[in-house]
């Protein structure tokens, strides 16, 4: 049996990777916005990933540069040859035949970059200077709120190519008050503006309830903001997506409107939100873009949250999308952020690319080397990337093991680090993440599979999956270096399944739904599944569109109170519930009357 398991270690880290989890594994960079106030956090928001020659790039805010990638898998830190020297925020990206088109969010003038050879490195300028827009005159009526001071653009801004029509479009804004705007570019003056900026739609959270502010969309002072547009050009509409209602809570979220024009006018999509996800380990899904990949399948990105040091600590998300028969867009963030496979071939389904590793770490016994007060071992079996352990000295020997509680085939681990007091604002050579990974059938004799001891590069959200399955009771963090001034771990988690017979849990029973007086509530109930690890709650506009997810872990009840409908709008519920061993069926659907 020690065999088997020493076989791996000599295809895990040799073989191209064959899936992924989130958050994405990429080395979320260090960063200087908080230096001042000594609050020291990795993070990465607001992609955008282009594809390019057959190639994927992953532009996002203050990444020191951006990423290549082959497969969607394994990503490339490239330093580019010119930056902005505050470095880029929420940029708009756009792959147009050739050439990469690159804008950061700007409240003053600003060039626009281009990219024709981005494996390179090398940075052009594409125009002077692009003016700054100011925002359209509106009467107080007509604004969300009344500002506290007027923002020029384009920030938060999209570039949009429709190849139909060879028109170009510029969309932006980040506002609580204002709406989103849109402009007409003229690509034979490169991209100089055509007439004024338009005004598009806000939001309305009195109407669809996914878009007020807060963790649980319960903060009642705060007006919620748009942010972060995206348009998609599909079966001749126009899909204009938008984040919604706030990065720094598990409910930020990605909804559309649906326009016949560029330009509008849209419409807004009745089974919004298109992009939520609520619970789980990664939260949040907000503020992202939707491309296909080289085969064609849809994909769209997300900024999860984490906001322990800062609000604006987060991390980037990838969830398999698509457009139904009805032209419904939706993204699947079902067991998102467990691990799924990397698209080979066209017409993948999103539901084909689950792989079906269960989640086998959820709160077993943990046992480690040293503990701070106030960080225990267990905090990194609960799910959680806002609570941590963090060893009594960061120094190579340091170690965590995590009793499974039997025998499992373990087919990937995921080690999450935390940002402890890190000391950092910035990523230099001497930021890495190494270490080792064991497993063992009895806690005596371990084998290494994983061996991370020279890896070159940080990878705060390290994903290792096993090219052979490793059967195990025990698996070890054996740690090695980090760059920070504190070693801390948010969660170890280690996916797989049972061996031999295996049976899936059982499809909860007695579920009920019911809205409330404020439509944009309803209140969801079922029966315990015994054995359960965890349900998922899928709702939609109807049986046969439950294209929305709510995970929730089985300690934390039975009763879901969703706060994300829409006034005037009927859904359907279903619930499945899964442990470590596979996914119930699916219950019938009932209607939250």
């Amino acid at each position: 049996m020690m065999l088997h398991i020493a076989v791996a270690l000599l295809t895990v880290q040799a073989s191209p990777p064959r899936t992924y989890a989130n958050p994405i594994d990429i080395d979320y960079r260090y960063n200087f916005e908080q230096k001042n106030q000594g609050i020291s956090y990795r993070s990465g928001a607001d992609p955008v990933i282009v594809v390019q020659r057959g190639e994927y790039y992953l532009f996002e805010t203050i990444g020191d540069g951006y990423w290549r990638s082959r497969d969607l898998g394994t990503w490339e830190h490239i330093t580019p040859s010119r930056w902005p020297l505050t470095d880029i925020v929420a940029p708009a990206a756009l792959s147009v035949r050739d050439t990469i088109y690159l804008l950061p969010s700007t409240t003053s003038p600003l060039p626009i970059l281009m990219l024709t050879e981005p494996a390179s490195g090398r940075v052009e300028f594409y125009n002077r200077l692009l003016p700054w827009l100011p925002m359209a005159r509106y009467r107080e009526t007509e604004l969300l709120a009344k500002p506290d001071s007027v923002q020029p653009g384009p920030w938060d801004a999209q570039f949009f190519h429709d190849p139909d029509t060879e028109r170009w479009f510029l969309y932006w804004n980040s506002s609580n008050a204002y709406p989103l705007h849109a402009i007409e570019l003229d690509k034979s003056k490169r991209l100089a503006y055509i007439g004024t900026p338009k005004w598009l739609f806000g939001l309305q959270p009195a109407l669809h309830g996914w878009e007020r502010f807060g963790q649980d969309h319960r903060d009642t002072t705060i007006m919620p903001f748009i942010e972060g547009a995206w348009m998609t050009k599909y079966g001749g509409r126009y899909y204009l997506q938008y984040g919604a209602p706030g990065t720094e809570y598990n409910v930020y979220a990605t909804g559309a409107y649906v326009g016949d024009d560029p330009l509008g006018p849209f419409t807004y999509a009745p089974y919004n939100p298109v992009a939520y996800k609520p619970g789980g380990f990664v939260q949040g899904a907000g503020h992202g873009n939707t491309f296909q990949d080289v085969h064609g399948n849809w994909w769209s990105t997300g900024t999860p949250w984490i906001g322990v040091n800062w609000n604006f600590e987060r991390r980037i998300g990838l969830h398999p999308a698509g457009f139904d028969a009805d032209g419904q867009m939706f993204v699947d963030t079902r067991f998102g952020d467990f691990p799924h496979w990397l698209p080979t071939k066209a017409g993948q389904r999103s539901d084909e690319l689950f792989t079906g590793w269960m989640l086998l770490s959820y709160r077993k016994p943990i046992t480690a080397s040293s503990a701070r007060d106030s960080f225990p071992a267990g905090n990194v079996t609960d799910e959680n990337p806002r609570t941590f352990w963090v060893a009594g000295q960061n120094r190579p020997g340091e170690w965590l093991t995590i009793d499974l509680a039997a025998l499992y085939d373990v087919k990937a681990i995921q080690v999450n680090y935390a940002d402890y007091k890190s000391g950092l604002y910035g990523t230099d050579s001497s930021v890495v993440t190494r270490f080792r990974l064991g497993a063992s059938l009895d806690g005596r004799e371990w084998a290494t599979v994983a061996d991370l001891s020279r890896q070159p590069r940080d990878r705060p959200n390290a994903y290792i999956e096993m090219q052979t399955p490793v059967r195990a009771r025990f698996v070890r963090y054996e740690h090695i270096h980090v760059g920070a001034v504190n070693l801390a771990i948010s969660d170890i988690r280690v996916f797989g399944h049972g061996w031999g017979i295996r049976s899936r849990p059982a499809t909860p029973a007695g579920l009920a739904a019911r809205r409330e007086r404020d439509e944009r509530n309803a209140t969801i109930t079922w029966k315990p599944v015994r054995g359960a690890v965890g349900y998922n709650v899928r709702w939609g506009i109807s049986p046969a569109k439950l294209y929305q997810t709510y995970q929730r872990f089985a300690d934390q009840g039975t009763t879901l109170e969703l706060r994300a409908l829409t006034v005037g709008q009927a859904y359907w519920a279903a619930i499945e519930s899964f442990d470590e061993n596979g996914v119930s069926t699916l219950s019938p659907a009932v209607p939250i009357r």
